[in-house]
């Protein structure tokens, strides 16, 4: 197989879900959980050598939550998917496991930000400035934009007809892994939300709050065709 070459979501899927990985909005993702701070930089230390620069890493006291990404295309390809399976094998050998969730409660996940607009390229450039973003990796001016440190949510455009001022006109779009979707929606109705559209689904359903501001929850499915 071509290391470079995009592969589609269910294939990456397929790659990485028994290594207890998940892909989540154009990379893959997980979790390794430590017994303290030394312990998880040891790890994260010897995960870097053998996947290379392209590793994030966040190091906290009790995990390290780890994603790849082809940085060139803002996507996975077989180098990413190989890479994986090299740390969830280096995690064996530290006697721990590569797995989705951050604890009992909460998976790994990535946030977008999605602004409605009816003219995207003005609107595009004034968040591009404001939040000292760039473009994603072969974007248009009417793509996301993104954190080039990665620490901020991508930002989005939703193209508008003409403005909707009775409805929020930002909203968040909570991608999480695709066997989480439904206990976070779960735990969004019973807090007081509704499920306002689930006609997409799964790549996403629409959910507001009682106050009727909307939210989204993601995930990869139905958006390979």
């Amino acid at each position: 197989m071509d290391p470079t070459k995009r592969l589609s979501r269910k294939q990456i899927f397929n790659a990485v879900e028994a290594i207890g990985w998940r892909y989540v909005l154009g990379g893959v993702t997980t979790c390794v959980r430590v017994a303290s701070l030394s312990d998880g930089a040891e790890f994260a230390t010897r995960a870097v050598a053998t996947a290379g620069a392209e590793l994030r890493v966040d190091l906290r006291n009790d995990r390290v939550v780890l994603a790849l990404q082809d940085p060139a295309a803002a996507w996975v390809t077989a180098h990413e998917i190989d890479r994986a399976k090299r740390i969830a094998a280096l995690a064996s050998e530290f006697g721990l496991r590569t797995s989705p969730a951050l604890d009992d409660d909460r998976s790994v996940q990535l946030i977008e930000i999605a602004i409605d607009a009816t003219d995207i390229p003005s609107v595009r450039r004034f968040w591009k400035a404001i939040m000292g973003y760039v473009d994603e990796a072969n974007a248009t001016d009417e793509d996301a934009i993104v954190d080039p440190w990665g620490q901020g949510p991508a930002i989005w455009f939703q193209q508008m007809g003409a403005p909707r001022p009775q409805r929020n006109r930002i909203h968040f779009d909570v991608s999480v892994p695709h066997d989480e979707a439904a206990r976070r929606i779960d735990a969004a109705v019973a807090a007081g939300g509704v499920v306002l559209s689930d006609a997409s689904a799964p790549a996403f359903w629409v959910l507001a709050d009682p106050e009727g501001n909307e939210a989204c929850v993601t995930t990869w499915q139905g958006r390979d065709h």
